[in-house]
């Protein structure tokens, strides 16, 4: 006796469920699937959003200003009043200026990794690709600049063009951006020797679809990683600028400046040190617990 076909749910689904059984899935859909798969990654996100919120909006919604001065709260204790991370040596909330510090140093890390993500991917990948007295010459530029000393740079622009908070992303991103160059072309010398890549050249493709096809697909795992632990580099190095008094200044604050200014009072207010290293912390390892998780979800070798 002959049954009929199965069929799982109207004719229209089916036919859906076949194409897209037919087409398979890409290589963004299947990191996805990976990523969120992983719990430490997924997590790490929501607390990333939520620091984000909070840095966005949270210094607008709270009861003090960052840099309203009250001599009559000075170093009051945390969870007094109104003061849910107590206040400092000038009576500032310091829950505000966290808020502040954190938006700051946000700021600072993204916008400064963006930017030497842009000039290192483009740079390295070049270099890599066409090889010969270009690569030897791009990669002569990125040892004269890697000579040069990171604070002496720092100084030197700011000698010229003065002092402002823009130019902290400019300064840190031209320096940043060097090990990102090395290590795109690094990988890019070892993938434009891979089988797959001399297959597209003999199938005809053009070398800037090789590049957009194959190079950068199978560069964003390490460049992935690397980006989530520029990051937190960027942070610490603006603090360290910050400290040595070339960085952000007051009453604006970062982490950095709340971090060193809560470790020369620590005896006295150690809350003005705990609550902002404490946020640093959660920041740093979510970035790195994001990373770990994209580079898993995105390197094809482990598809």
């Amino acid at each position: 006796m002959n049954r009929p076909p199965m069929t799982i749910g109207s004719p229209a689904g089916a036919e859906a469920m076949t194409k897209a059984a037919l087409k398979g899935r890409s290589l963004w859909d299947d990191a996805r699937r990976r990523l969120f798969r992983n719990k430490a990654a997924v997590f790490s996100m929501i607390v990333l959003a939520v620091l984000v919120g909070a840095a966005i909006f949270g210094p607008e919604l709270t009861p003090h200003r960052y840099d309203t001065i009250n001599r009559e709260d000075v170093w009051a204790k945390p969870f007094t009043g109104t003061y849910l991370f107590g206040t400092e040596s000038l009576g500032r909330d310091l829950f505000a200026r966290t808020l502040i510090g954190l938006r700051v140093s946000l700021a600072v890390g993204i916008v400064a990794t963006l930017v030497s993500l842009v000039i290192g991917v483009l740079w390295g990948a070049t270099a890599g690709f066409v090889g010969g007295r270009t690569d030897e010459l791009m990669m002569r530029i990125v040892d004269v600049l890697y000579s040069l000393p990171f604070i002496f740079f720092v100084i030197l622009l700011m000698v010229t063009f003065g002092r402002s908070f823009i130019l902290i992303f400019a300064a840190i991103g031209a320096v940043e951006w060097l090990t990102m160059a090395r290590i795109v072309r690094g990988q890019t010398l070892s993938l434009k020797q891979k089988e797959f890549v001399e297959a597209a050249r003999a199938a005809g493709m053009s070398d800037g679809a090789i590049v957009r096809k194959h190079i950068v697909p199978n560069l964003l795992g390490p460049v992935v990683v690397y980006v989530t632990l520029t990051i937190p580099t960027i942070i610490l190095a603006e603090s360290f600028l910050s400290f040595l008094g070339l960085g952000i200044q007051e009453p604006l604050t970062s982490l950095g400046t709340l971090i060193s200014r809560g470790a020369q009072n620590m005896e006295i207010a150690p809350w003005e040190l705990i609550f902002p290293s404490l946020t640093m912390v959660l920041t740093l390892l979510c970035f790195n617990f994001l990373g770990d998780g994209l580079r898993d979800a995105i390197d094809p070798k482990d598809r």
